[in-house]
């Protein structure tokens, strides 16, 4: 018999963070080294909570992490998803206000903390730096104004469908080309799609009678993007 190949997975590192790490001098490289901590975050452990205030500059290493907000009744309304390499909660801490939504652990993952005082200076000294972060700011208020009017003015289907399709952008497939590489709750794909649980289910059972797509648990498979991008389109 074969030996059995192991497989290691990389530990994640500062370094990653290339929007930050790639544009820093060589004497910034080594101070942002030395000023930064880790942490390592479970599944559904709570990362900051709405009314908090900042501490500083939260770096998405690896893992998954989901930004919601408590609406009315306490049904949660999930205002971003977020993958590694990224940031979170960078909106209050540059506003100088405390958090506005809260951010859980949907898989496990590594933040990177990097100190109000330590990245505000990296700011003052480093241009680029200073433009990567507009940048990413100026992509998230897009997304969001574009949400906005999406959920607010499109059908069930259509947001659904949409929702659908922003997981595969943002996540992407597992190796088999079709399946999600992510996996919501019933009521997650809920509160991302402005909808109720129970229309989220019965909109998700549709879409297998159409052969859009497979479900299985929190399992989904795309079958046929065209017609999933035209639900979204006519909305």
């Amino acid at each position: 018999m074969a030996p059995t190949k192991k497989t290691f997975t990389k530990e994640p590192s500062i370094k990653d963070i290339s929007i930050i790490y790639k544009v820093l001098a060589d004497e910034e490289k080594e101070y942002l080294e030395k000023n930064h901590t880790m942490v390592k975050y479970k599944k559904n452990q709570i990362i900051y909570q709405e009314g908090e205030e900042p501490t500083g500059l939260l770096c998405l290493g690896s893992g998954k992490v989901k930004i919601f907000k408590e609406g009315v009744g306490g049904r949660d309304q999930i205002v971003r998803l977020a993958k590694a390499p990224g940031f979170i909660g960078y909106r209050a801490l540059f506003a100088e206000e405390r958090h506005i939504a809260s951010a859980v652990v949907i898989e496990p993952c590594t933040i990177f903390h990097i100190k109000k005082d330590v990245i505000n200076k990296l700011l003052t000294t480093n241009n680029q730096l200073c433009l990567n972060i507009i940048k990413s700011f100026a992509t998230e208020l897009g997304f969001s104004r574009y949400r906005t009017v999406t959920l607010t003015q499109k059908h069930i289907r259509g947001r659904l469908a949409e929702s659908i399709m922003i997981l595969r952008d943002i996540y992407g497939y597992e190796d088999d080309g079709c399946t999600l590489n992510i996996y919501l709750s019933r009521e997650d794909i809920a509160n991302f799609s402005n909808m109720t649980t129970s229309n989220a289910i019965r909109t998700l059972a549709n879409f297998v009678k159409e052969k859009v797509i497979i479900v299985d648990g929190r399992i989904i498979k795309i079958l046929d993007e065209e017609k999933l991008e035209r639900i979204s389109r006519l909305g």
